[in-house]
């Protein structure tokens, strides 16, 4: 940004102009922002590319079978057997079930009840188990395609109604899930957005040592939250763009977390300016202008990097990429415009106890890491060469990590109800009746479909086909299996190799089961195809911005390292640590993660990792036109060592923060970030990243006109580095 356009936005009169333009646009759009989750899309089907076989199978299933049925259990469970009162209590439980709002035509069938048709020759599932001790009542609710929205408060009419004295009740199935999944994202827009503030309020008020200064960089990223969530309420609404509760909740972390980011650096600039002018004005003119471009090249680098995402085949990570883009698009804009015009309008003030007066010494340039940088200038060679083999190292737990995908017992951090009612199913040799392969074949193969389904181990009776015209037919078999473990995609898996082989039927193979075996082969192609176009796009972003080669290659490398070292040891921490010592109330999905774990962790990390080395390097390059490599290296270590370790602090704790939800694959997605991060700004960016400078020089400018000889990597002393920081 040119210091004339810098000056203009925070000058006297405009300052509060933008302020008035930011109150207004605040006031429009934060009631928008409360409506985000009103326009979430959680439904399954959303999730898929149209390609897909289940996908397929719900198309021509339209008119049909409803999609948006949802199959629901009430598990009922004595110790020692449920007694005949018991069981004619479950038929009252089921009579008035039925009339619950939402509960289909087809009402709720209870084992008496399955008894007496099974007594007519109809097909009927087991309701009871051999021991007597569990039983279940199964009915299916239908509220449209909304009905996560609606299934809360109808669980809660179920659990109100069955209700047996000595009886334990949990509510499973497909309707249990949604029910707990509610649950689990309850308070989304509002909790987690609120604990994130309160820990990147403690991290600004132990960097500023400010009882006042944390509130500015609070407000805007406030402000920004409030304007993005509006933006991306619009677009989901009108342009059809996707949100769904995983999306809203990284939405909402990563504008605090970037946000604060950037506040952290233009303040940390603007202070070193307002010890060079005495007017404030000038002196935000001054750090807008030599700061903004790192900021924005920052912004740009992760706004494309989600934008990467629109090349995934899952409809919910492509949808993902542009709602964070916009949060970032919004939060830089915020960012350089209300964020500049409230630290003018308040003042130095704001720096109590602490205030940068003009004139006074700049304490970064004989700080800790102006020593850092010392000690490492001795044998730079030396300590990248350290650094680096200790980071390969920790890439070997890489080979713990095991992205095969989480069952519904190992989705939460929590016993949720339906994996409690789900475990006593199997435990006592019952199948989740709401668990189904959903086949579709032409009419004229239908008996060598049913023939060749057969033999597939672990599939239930066949329903009675059903005529869907156009010369198919459709029918289910229960899968006796948890609907996403690995055991139920093995059943799905030979049941499409069993009837893709009948000549001729065109058969298709649906059901829950199968989107979640269709979803982790979405999430695999998606990780190997978005990958390399997330390399491709920083690297190019980064030879644009330090218009080199071999420094863009460098810091690719760097980054590249440091994500395999962060997810090395998450996946030590996740096996070895959370696993053993019971961290949270369920810890069995530690073993293992989603499919699309390690491809979320990439993009976060790499688009937001390379944030640190831009910060650094673009202060390098602009030290270096004054001085040479070496000295610039120190000079921008000492500068930016302080903001950008603080940086890292605050997106690492609110990163972290996606813990507080149930779900395994946030609080792993979480913990590899801050991981990642960590590593970026603690090691990464100022020992590896500033050895590599020392030892390569003006090397690495390579093949720029900066590329020259250098002078020898020899510390200044502390009054003439500080001189050449003020210069």
């Amino acid at each position: 940004m040119h210091r004339q356009i810098a000056g203009k936005l925070t000058g006297p009169v405009t300052k509060w102009i933008v302020l008035g333009a930011a109150i207004v646009l605040v006031a429009i759009m934060a009631p928008l922002n409360g409506k985000l989750v009103d326009v979430q899309n959680n439904e399954a089907s959303s999730w898929l590319p149209g390609s897909a076989e289940s996908t397929k199978v719900v198309e021509e299933l339209t008119g049909t079978v409803d999609p948006n049925d949802i199959p629901t259990l009430v598990v009922y469970h004595r110790p020692g057997g449920l007694t005949d009162a018991d069981l004619a209590a479950m038929d009252e439980d089921a009579t008035k079930i039925a009339e619950i709002k939402g509960v289909t035509d087809k009402g709720a069938i209870s084992p008496n009840g399955a008894a007496a048709l099974a007594a007519t020759g109809q097909k009927v599932p087991q309701l009871i188990s051999k021991d007597r001790e569990v039983a279940y009542v199964a009915f299916t609710f239908n509220f449209g395609k909304n009905g996560w929205i609606d299934i809360p408060d109808a669980a809660d009419q179920v659990r109100d109604i069955a209700k047996i004295n000595g009886v334990t009740v949990h509510l499973a199935g497909y309707g249990g899930q949604a029910a707990d999944a509610s649950d689990a994202f309850s308070g989304i827009d509002t909790n987690l957005i609120y604990i994130a503030l309160l820990v990147v309020i403690v991290i600004l008020l132990l960097t500023y040592r400010s009882p006042i200064l944390w509130l500015l960089p609070i407000i805007s990223a406030g402000f920004s939250y409030m304007i993005a969530g509006g933006v991306v309420y619009l677009l989901a609404k009108y342009a059809n763009l996707t949100v769904n509760g995983q999306s809203q909740s990284i939405l909402g972390i990563l504008v605090i977390g970037a946000g604060t980011d950037y506040a952290l650096l233009l303040i940390a600039r603007y202070r070193e300016e307002l010890r060079r002018h005495e007017n404030r004005h000038e002196a935000m003119a001054f750090a807008l202008h030599r700061s903004a471009p790192a900021i924005l090249a920052s912004a740009a680098t992760v706004v494309i990097g989600m934008l990467c995402l629109v090349f995934a085949d899952l409809n919910s990570t492509a949808g993902l990429g542009p709602v964070l883009a916009v949060g970032v698009s919004v939060t830089f804009l915020v960012m350089v415009t209300l964020l500049p015009a409230l630290l003018v309008i308040c003042g130095r003030w704001m720096f109590w106890p602490k205030r940068p007066t003009f004139g006074s010494p700049e304490p970064t340039g004989t700080g800790f890491w102006a020593r850092i940088g010392g000690r490492i200038s001795v044998r730079p060679r030396t300590v990248w060469s350290i650094t680096a083999a200790l980071l390969l190292i920790a890439c070997l737990g890489l080979f713990k990590l095991d992205p095969s995908g989480l069952s519904t017992e190992e989705s939460y951090t929590k016993k949720f109800d339906s994996i409690k009612g789900q475990t006593l199913l199997v435990a006592h040799g019952l199948s989740d009746t709401s668990n189904t392969a959903q086949v579709i074949t032409d009419t004229d193969k239908l008996p060598e479909v049913q023939q060749a389904m057969s033999t597939v181990s672990g599939l239930g009776e066949a329903t009675d086909p059903q005529d869907i015209g156009h010369g198919r037919s459709y029918f289910e078999a229960t899968i006796g299996k948890d609907i996403s473990s690995t055991a139920a995609f093995d059943i799905v898996k030979a049941t499409r190799d069993a009837v893709h082989a009948v000549p001729g039927a065109h058969a298709l193979v649906g059901g829950g089961s199968a989107f979640y075996l269709d979803n982790k082969i979405a999430s695999q192609r998606d990780t190997r195809v978005i990958i390399p176009i997330v390399l491709a796009v920083v690297l190019l972003i980064l030879v644009l911005l330090l218009r080199a080669l071999l420094a863009p290659l460098i810091l690719m490398g760097t980054v590249i390292l440091s994500f395999g070292a962060a997810l090395g040891i998450a996946s030590l921490l996740f096996t070895e640590v959370f696993t053993r010592l019971g961290i949270f109330e369920s810890n069995e999905g530690f073993a293992h993660t989603d499919p699309g774990f390690p491809l979320f962790t990439f993009v976060f990390l790499v688009a937001l990792g390379i944030d640190y080395n831009i910060f650094l390097m673009t202060r390098v390059r602009e030290e270096t036109i004054n001085h040479d490599t070496r000295k610039g290296a120190l000079i921008a270590l000492s500068s930016t060592g302080g903001v950008i370790t603080s940086a890292g602090a605050v997106l690492a704790a609110t990163f972290l923060v996606l813990g507080s939800l149930p779900l395994v694959f946030l609080a792993e997605l979480g913990t590899a970030v801050a991981l990642g991060v960590l590593l970026d700004t603690m090691i990464v960016r100022s020992v590896l990243v500033t050895a590599l400078n020392l030892d390569l020089g003006a090397k690495i400018w390579w093949p720029s006109k900066l590329d020259k000889g250098d002078a020898a990597a020899t510390p200044p002393p502390p009054a003439q580095e500080q001189e050449l920081a003020n210069a």
